[in-house]
């Protein structure tokens, strides 16, 4: 699975972004998907994840109420929708994949749980 993120850039803190992840090369319906972030000097951390189906999202406890994730399995596409960006949001973003299996995507929050990656898109959230 190839995984292309887009939608990063410079934005004032109250502002909003969409980040897009478009996939490839696989069935993109039988993946969970997942979004993590690294900021300058720290390491990456979990933001959300996106059932196959799209029926389930999970999200770290820092993120809740300002990050939706979203997926279109039309279009093979995991979008991550951020309102009243914060400073500390200022991080590259990442997805990932995972295809399923019997274990839950809910638990699915460390970078070694994805086996397929994306490049990064950076957001930069200015003061």
């Amino acid at each position: 699975v190839q995984l292309q993120a887009s939608g990063g850039g410079l934005v004032q803190a109250g502002g909003s972004l969409r980040l897009s992840c478009a996939a490839s090369g696989g069935t993109f319906s039988s993946h969970a998907m997942g979004w993590f972030r690294q900021a300058p000097g720290k390491e990456r951390e979990f933001v959300a994840a996106i059932s196959w189906s799209g029926g389930g999202t999970s999200y770290a406890d820092s993120v809740k109420g300002r990050f939706t994730i979203s997926r279109d399995n039309a279009k093979n596409t995991v979008y991550l929708q951020i309102i009243n960006l914060k400073p500390e949001d200022t991080a590259v973003y990442y997805c990932a994949a995972r295809r399923r299996d019997f274990s839950s995507y809910k638990t699915w929050k460390g970078i070694s749980e994805y086996p397929y990656w994306g490049q990064g898109t950076l957001v930069t959230v200015s003061s």
